[in-house]
Parts: structure tokens; sequence; C-alpha cells
């Protein structure tokens, strides 16, 4: 498949504002023009003073009309700029919309197998970054480019010979921006992967600081981040080091055009083949030439960058989606998952091995098992956060690769261990469950989940601001929210994926109570850790190694299955100790 190309993408992101890329290149080939005729009246002018013209009223007529068509370059490149601004900002947030959609679409291991600092860099920092040269790049760089293109031809009109000489510097400084080019090969590259990592490293210092400061590793840790932050110091310096003279010879000899015009006009007129008008007609032009290459020479760089930032954008967007129609084509016939032949690998190794499991509607199904033997790994595939590589999962008898995404998602609530709140209100975030909800059906599900007390003590109650991800509340209550919300939800399939982690022993019992209250007549998939929690349980699936090593009631698994039976005296002899503690405090 032929790979997108750079101006592909930026029409597709300007949508319909890319007309005004158009019109700003047009606008920016009319200043030209308007900026080219200043040259010709300068020229006419000291034609007139060579010709011996003293009407000084000759010379203010034309001095004036430089100033009209001067005004006119300017407003032409003022209205230029401003289309191309609008057109610019519509890319980026067209940019910003299709990453942060993309990731709604793919895989969650695809999202998980990067640092969040990076989405974050790439989105915010990244894209920004790209606004001046993108915005100005279209009419700036156009018009100069294009000026020193017309003066060149004009000149050529002129005289070839003086016209040619002109390019004595450029073919110099040409021969270093190689060299320059040369040397600077995967600077940018190396210098955005660095960037990545320091970034990287700052945000998992400041996480976590609070384990940093606990553990007395501040030093270590922090040393991390220096040698990060040095790195990608070096790779600068280094990559500056390596281009600064190159770079200086292409600035110094690339506007240059005297080196070539003064020598060989004057041999030029000396011989009698260039009139002393036109010789310095030639020279005024080569000067006009000057500036303008040096602004479009100085956008190579920021050319380069720009290509590496959309490289980076387009590497997200070319992932591949979790395949899902656009429309519903069979309805799923009840509520009931099932599980079969199932297996998955995750970064290269397969975690699951062959999984069958059948849970039906209305079901409470517990699945336990050893730490790291694939429990999370299968509640997120039921939610349809990763696809199977292969079996299937079927939802109401349909596999749910052939439903559409919000279908499936609207039919399902999800609580992880680690869920996340907004930095909005609590009833906002409530409402994120369900966002047509009541102020009542708030306060219920509340209340059913053991959260209305502690709610109506904080400052604002309902209205209070939990922070970013929830951070002015503890752990347990913002777990204790999430499940409110998921609750409120109210989705035909609940999966809690150690929902009441952070919960504890004396909010545990009413959270329970809450849940089996909530999601009567629905199924309920629980990932327990805490097995006094899932006793009365439908089902119970064991897990081990990536396998369902066994599956039954509390009684059956006690009498017949050894791993669950060890767990089980593992968690009462630690519930044991906890209470002996708590009664001694």
């Amino acid at each position: 498949m032929k790979k997108r190309g750079l101006l592909s993408w930026v029409l597709e992101f300007a949508g319909r504002k890319k007309a005004f890329f158009g019109g700003s290149v047009v606008l920016a080939i009319l200043g030209v023009a308007a900026s080219f005729v200043p040259y010709l009246i300068i020229s006419k002018i000291v034609e007139e003073l060579l010709s011996g013209n003293r009407k000084w009223g000759d010379y203010l007529n034309l001095v004036i009309w430089m100033g009209i068509f001067w005004v006119i370059r300017m407003t032409l490149h003022s209205l230029s700029t401003s289309l191309s601004h609008v057109a610019t900002f519509t890319v980026l947030g067209g940019i910003r919309k299709q990453l942060c959609t993309k990731l709604s679409k793919i895989p969650l291991g695809s999202v998980l197998d990067d640092n969040s600092g990076s989405y974050k860099n790439i989105i915010v920092e990244r894209v920004d970054s790209m606004e001046t040269t993108l915005a100005h790049i279209v009419p700036e760089f156009t018009a100069n480019l294009l000026l020193p293109i017309v003066m060149f031809i004009y000149l050529l009109t002129l005289d070839w010979r003086l016209g040619l000489s002109n390019l004595l510097g450029a073919f110099i400084g040409l021969i270093f921006m190689a060299v320059m080019l040369y040397k600077s090969r995967g600077g940018y590259e190396l210098s955005v992967q660095k960037t990545k990592k320091l970034n990287d490293t700052a945000v998992e210092y400041i996480n976590g600081i609070e384990v940093i400061k606990a553990f007395g590793k501040t030093g270590g840790s922090y040393e991390k981040f220096v040698v990060a932050a040095r790195e990608g110091a070096d790779v600068f310096i280094d990559w500056m080091r390596r281009c600064i003279w190159p770079q200086a010879g292409t600035m110094s000899f690339l506007p240059a055009t005297f080196l070539g015009v003064l020598p060989v006009g004057l041999l030029l007129v000396r011989d009698g083949s260039l009139t002393p008008q036109n010789f310095i007609t030639g020279i005024i032009l080569s000067a006009g030439l000057i500036t303008p290459l040096v602004v479009a020479f100085s956008y190579t760089d920021d050319l380069l960058k720009m290509r590496t930032i959309f490289g980076e954008v387009t590497e997200i967007l070319e992932r591949k989606d979790m395949e899902r129609p656009a429309a519903l084509t069979e309805t799923p016939l009840g509520a009931d998952i099932e599980l079969k032949d199932v297996r998955f690998t995750y970064k290269d190794q397969e975690v699951l091995h062959g999984i069958n499991m059948r849970i039906r509607q209305g079901e409470v199904a517990a699945i336990v098992g050893p730490s790291g033997s694939g429990k999370s790994t299968i509640a997120r595939l039921i939610d349809s956060l990763w696809d199977v590589d292969s079996g299937s999962i079927t939802y109401g008898g349909v596999d749910i690769r052939k439903l559409p995404l919000d279908y499936y998602m609207g039919n399902i609530a999800y609580v992880a261990q680690d869920n996340y709140l907004f930095d909005l209100t609590i009833k906002e975030n409530f409402r994120l469950g369900r966002a047509g909800a009541s102020d009542e059906d708030v306060y219920n599900a509340a209340k059913a989940t053991g959260c209305h007390e502690f709610i109506l003590g904080l400052e604002n109650g309902y209205d209070t601001v939990v922070g970013g991800a929830g951070g002015h509340l503890s752990g347990g209550e913002r777990q204790r929210i999430c499940i409110a919300r998921a609750m409120l939800k109210d989705a035909p399939v609940v999966i809690l994926d150690e929902a009441t982690a952070y919960t504890d022993p004396e909010n545990e019992a009413l959270v329970q109570a809450g849940v089996a209250k909530l999601v009567k007549g629905r199924t309920l998939i629980v990932i327990a850790h805490r097995l006094s929690t899932i006793v009365d349980a439908d089902k119970i699936f064991v897990i081990n190694d990536g396998k369902v090593e066994a599956v039954g009631t509390q009684d059956e698994l006690l009498a017949h299955c050894d791993l669950y039976m060890k767990m089980w005296e593992a968690h009462s002899m630690a519930k044991d100790e906890d209470e002996e503690v708590t009664a001694n405090a």
C-alpha cells in the first residue's frame, strides 16, 4: 500500500477550509507581483538620474507609487497570512480530533504499549509546534521563493550573463547546504526520541513522587531524570556542532549575489556590452534577491521538523482499527456471553491459551486466579478493549466483532481497579455513565454504593470538583463513585475488575449489598482478589497460567480444586490477621 504524502494529510485535516490555503497562495502571488514593482521603479529612478532629469516632481510621483505598491503588498500579505492561519488552526484541530478518535478505535494494547506522556506530547506540544511553520510557510515561503525567481527572470532579460552571475554565490551555498543536510541526517529524529524519553521520565517521576519520597529513593530516581535531561541536551549540542560550519557557509554564500554580479558586471561595462543603467538595475535587483532567499531557506529546518511530527501523527492514525461494522446487522438474543477457544497475545507472548467460558444472562460469575494468570485480560476482551487473536467471544449468540462498537459498549458497564474520574464535578462524573440521568437517579446510585454520605460531607456536595484523575478524593472514594457511575449506566452486563480493591472492609459490605441490588436481573462478572466477596456467585472460574483450571460454585471448588482451596486458605488466614489487628487497634 502506497504511503500517503504530507500534502494529502494536510488537505484532509483542513476539511472545508482547504480552499483557504489556495486563497492564501493566490494572494501571496499577487503580493509578489506588488513587491516586484518597487524594484522596477527604483531602476526607473536610477535611469532618470543618469539621463540628467532634474524634475523632482517626477521622482516624487515615482516614490509615491513605490509606497502605494508597498502598501498593496503588505495588505495582500496580511490577508494571505490570515487565510493560512484559519486553515492551519483547522488542520491542528482536525489532527487532534482524529488522534483522539483513533485512540478510541484501536485496541487498548496498542495504546498501552506507549507511555501516556508520549501521547500527551504528540497531541499537545508537538502538534502545536507546527502552527508557526504551517501558517507562515504557505504565504511566506511562496512569496519569498517566487519573488527571487521573478527577479532572476527579469535579470536574464536585461543581460543573460549578468543574470547567471547571480548564481555563483548560490552554487557555493548549495554545496554547503548539501554538506549540512548530510551531517544532520537523523539528528532531528534522534532529538525527538530523546525528548520523548525525557517527557516520559518526567511524567513517571512526578506520578511516582509519593512512593519515591516514602522509600527515600529521591536521589536515585532524580538521577534517572537528570540522565534523560542530559542526553536530551547532548543530542541537540552534538547535532548543532556537526552542522554549525556548513550552516554558516550556507547562510553566508547562498544570498551573496554580489559575489558574481559585481565583478562580472564591471567587466561587461568596461567592454561596452552592458550599459551602466542596466548594470545598476542589475545591482538593485540582485540586492532584492538576498532577503527573500534567506527567509525562504530558513524554513528548511521547519519543513524537516513538520515532516517528522506528521510522521508521528500518521503512525498513530495508520494503526489498524478494531474491526467493527458501522450498523447493526444481527440482533443479539439475550445477554449470554460465551468465550470459545479464545487465544490472545500481548507483546509477542501468548497469555491466554484456548479459554472456554459461558456466562448466562442474569448470572453472577466470578473470575479468580493467581496474579498474572490472565483474569483482567479476559475482562478486557469481554469489554471489547482488545480483539482476540483466535477463537471468538459472543454476546447473545453474536460474535462481538460483528456488532457496532457503540452498540456493544452501550450494553457493557466496565469498572476497572484504576478507573478514571475527570476533572469535573461529582455529579458530572456520574452522568458520564448516563447523560440523561436525573438528580434523583444520581442520588439513588450513590446511596446504593455507599457514596452518598461522604459526598454530602464534601465542601460543595455533588457539585464538588474532584480534581485531575479524581485526585481530591481517596482511592476508596474514587472507586465507589466509579462503581456507582457504572450502575447508573443501566447496562445488561456489568464487569467489576477488582473494583473494590481500594475499598475498606467496612464499606466493602455496603458496596457489595448495593451492587447486588442494582445488578438484579443483569449479568455480573467479577474479577476478585478477596474471595469472601464472591462466595455466593453462581459460577466461579479459576484461571491459572492463561487457562481455565476449574469452574464451579464455592462448595464445588473447595471440594475438587486444589488451587482454589489454597487460595481460599491464604485469603482466610489474611482476613483473620486483619481482623485481629483491627481488634487490637
